[in-house]
């Protein structure tokens, strides 16, 4: 057996090599230059801690046994930590946990049994599973039975840890019965104040056991069992209720588009305005905002002032049924690294949160859903609270636990959106979840149709103006239904009142009111009542009765010959004229653009302002891409390092040729990794000069904290990817001067200026060599 934890790397077979890189893949960025260098830093606390990170309750369990009973230097089997875990059906599940954690090189073999890795206890901390130092000296015998009982009472009191206590009073009984246990040797004085109980004496008082209880397996809550087709019922109005709302946001603020904030985001008078138009809370108003933002229907436009609009993805997504837009918005919601539940409180400025702003971004977003909806998965039929889910994220990672807040928030965007029913898991929310390695990515449309109601093509009219849609129905049926009625209930069938103003409503989109009856007639069950066809014709004659319209510019002429034909001209139809009178055409295009068309047309015409006196030339202003509405700012994808660019850098640890030149590893895919050593970072473009190293950027939160740590120790900068005052990406060079309270003070030298930055800004950090 190796002697040392080195040799043991070095003596590691190429497979398991790559299965260390692969589940720690932190210690292949920067690639080490050989296998002694790859030990060292799998033995650094940085690199320790990132591994403990996300360990379970059980996995923790397994290793604080191991590191009680080895007394840091004693090789362990894996039948004494069953035992002293008290478990003894649990053999295998120990064994398992072991050859995890020797993947991950978190422990090592030697002598026919196992030792932790070094720098596992620093990272464990000094008392493992509760206990104390171990002695130097020879330990005296614990007879309990011969102790005092004031004496068992200390000892009873420290068995179980924290194994450090305070020195009682002098002169008081339970000073005597210390003095006593430090005078036997079964208490060791720390300092003039506290106690410890050593490590061998809490095992025996234990009944040499290291932990109360095993914990080996993750908690499964009791919850009330639904049944499936119940779930999927849930599921199914959940959706549609979250389609129908975001289409009344995207014509909402296609009509009115409201004002981006100066700090960014959506105001709180907005908010509440798109709150009473969906008839709901302000909460739930947000969440449907953001959840469009996310879709990319609606963004800031870029002007000035900038407004919030419907983007041209908008117009595809109204066209589509009613699966596919759900499959839009939960594909969006599956990949959203938005907080919405955070709408409404304040920073640590003070500053109250604002739907769409930059703020609410968090990285971590992704993978706490993602683990919320495997504990959902894994008690399929079972409804689960915020409580129970909070249970078992615990027992899955007790050293990084997610707060309430946002586990409660996750799951109330699963039930808004339908992934849950009931509280249930539902079909589509298991479609919802990120496929894995093997299987291949399931059409969410489809999934979704499967569990939908069947489609109504028609409702059944009554006589006092309302209408009963006994079904979900069409998107025909509820486009009409949106534009021309109120809707009073919503349930198992849908009953409308049609009124004036809703007639208004549809005459206003374009509709005649001839259009407007036989359409109505066309979904209707029975003919159309006549109390309706009176208020239709009644409301489009006084409709008619007075037109408003609107004119970006106009041209007039002394002569009316001067305008004969333009506004009957094709070539001029996308200028929109209309003849006011003989001498005068409204057109719908901005002055500028119209003076231009006339001058290539050869008509000399001068620009006027209001009061009609002369202006100089006027640039015509861009129009605004509506396409650009729909693009989001951000970092490429970051493509997985595969194994064989792994077996590659293993080679050149080893020092194997692998015949690439210049000792460069590849991906897997014909893309060159960054060599071992060398360089400058990288340019703006991102390429990487001769020799550079660029480590994989990190983006989780634990894994950002401990780069920023070890650049901190080490002295170094790195590349800090931030959010900036616009909410875009800033990409800067820093060298970190102080980490605390979530707060880096970093000097930029480039700019020669310090900052400080919030910790949760920080999106990504890179080592710069």
């Amino acid at each position: 057996m190796a002697g040392t934890f080195t040799e043991w790397v070095r003596s590691r077979t190429d497979d398991e090599l790559v299965t260390l890189l692969r589940v720690r893949p932190d210690l292949g960025t920067p690639s080490p230059s050989t296998l002694r260098s790859l030990a060292a830093r799998a033995a650094s606390r940085t690199s320790t801690e990132r591994a403990v990170a996300h360990l379970d309750a059980g996995t923790l369990q397994v290793l604080e046994s191991l590191l009680a009973l080895s007394d840091g230097d004693t090789p362990v089997g894996a039948g004494a930590v069953t035992d002293a875990l008290g478990a003894p059906g649990s053999a295998d599940a120990v064994g398992r946990v072991l050859a995890a954690a020797r993947d991950a090189a978190l422990v090592w073999d030697d002598d026919g049994g196992v030792r932790p890795a070094p720098g596992l206890d620093e990272v464990l901390g000094p008392y493992p599973a509760g206990l104390g130092p171990v002695r130097e000296d020879d330990a005296p015998t614990v007879d309990v039975g011969a102790l005092s009982p004031a004496a068992r009472q200390v000892l009873d009191a420290l068995a179980w840890g924290p194994p450090v206590g305070v020195v009682p009073p002098a002169g008081s009984a339970p000073r005597a019965a210390v003095d006593q246990l430090v005078g036997d040797g079964l208490l060791q004085r720390s300092d003039a104040r506290h106690v410890v109980l050593p490590r061998d004496v809490g095992l025996a008082l234990r009944g040499g056991r290291t932990h109360r209880a095993p914990d080996l397996d993750p908690p499964r809550p009791d919850g009330r069992t639904v049944p499936e087709p119940t779930v999927d019922a849930e599921a199914a109005g959940a959706a549609l209720e979250i389609v129908r709302q975001v289409a009344h946001v995207l014509v909402a603020w296609d009509d009115t588009p409201p004002v981006v904030l100066r700090a960014g985001g959506l105001g709180v008078r907005d908010l509440r305005r798109t709150a009473r138009l969906l008839e709901t809370d302000e909460a739930t108003a947000a969440t449907v905002v953001e959840l469009a933002a996310s879709a990319g229907l609606v963004a800031d436009d870029g002007d000035a002032p900038a407004s919030f609009r419907p983007t041209t993805r908008a117009d595809g997504w109204e066209e589509a049924d009613d699966a596919d837009r759900w499959a839009t918005l939960a594909e969006a919601w599956r990949r959203s690294r938005r907080t919405a539940w955070q709408v409404g409180t304040r920073d640590e400025r003070g500053t109250v949160r604002a739907p769409l702003s930059a703020d609410l971004q968090r990285p971590w977003v992704p993978r706490l859903r993602q683990q919320v909806l495997e504990v959902l998965d894994a008690q399929p039929g079972v409804a689960l609270g915020v409580d129970d889910v909070l249970a078992v994220l615990r027992w899955r990672s007790p050293r990084a636990v997610p707060p309430e807040a946002a586990v409660a928030g996750l799951l109330r965007e699963a039930a808004m959106l339908g992934v849950t029913g009931a509280g249930v898991l539902s079909t589509p929310g298991r479609a919802v979840r990120e496929p894995g390695d093997d299987a291949p990515a399931t059409d969410l449309g489809t999934v979704m149709r499967s569990v939908f109601p069947e489609e109504v093509h028609e409702f059944l009219l009554q006589g006092d103006l309302t209408g009963i849609v006994p079904g979900r129905p069409s998107p025909d049926l509820a486009r009409l239904i949106d534009q021309s009625a109120e809707v009073e209930s919503r349930g198992a069938a849908t009953t409308v009142r049609f009124t004036t103003g809703s007639v208004t409503r549809a005459l206003d989109h374009g509709r005649s009111g001839e259009d407007l009856l036989a359409e109505i007639a066309q979904r209707s069950a029975v003919p159309v009542p006549q109390p309706l066809e009176y208020l239709v014709k009644d409301t489009a004659r006084r409709h008619e009765a007075l037109r408003v319209g609107s004119a970006q510019s106009y041209v007039r002429a002394a002569d009316p010959a001067m305008l004969a034909g333009l506004a009957e001209d094709p070539r001029l139809s996308a200028l929109g004229l209309v003849r006011l009178a003989p001498t005068v055409l409204a057109a719908s295009v901005p002055a500028a653009e119209l003076h231009e068309v006339l001058r290539d047309r050869g008509l000399l015409s001068a620009l006027e302002g209001p009061d009609g006196r002369p202006l100089g030339r006027v640039r015509r202003p861009d129009r605004l891409d509506r396409d650009a509405w729909s693009r989001r700012r951000g970092t490429g994808a970051v493509r997985g390092v595969t194994d064989a660019a792994r077996r590659e850098l293993v080679d050149r640890m080893r020092g194997k040729s692998t015949g690439r030149g210049a000792g460069t590893p590849s991906d897997g895919a014909g893309q060159d990794l960054p060599p071992a050593t060398g360089g400058a970072p990288p340019g703006p473009g991102g390429a990487v000069g001769p020799g550079a190293v660029v480590g994989e950027p990190v983006r989780e939160p634990g894994d950002v904290q401990a780069e920023l740590s070890e650049a901190l120790r080490d002295g170094r900068s790195v590349w800090v990817e931030l959010v900036g005052a616009s909410g875009g990406l800033e990409r800067r060079e820093l060298r970190p001067m102080r980490l605390e309270g979530g707060r880096l003070r970093a000097l930029d030298a480039v700019r020669e200026a310090e900052l400080t930055i919030a910790v949760h800004r920080i999106a990504s950090v890179q080592p710069t060599d």
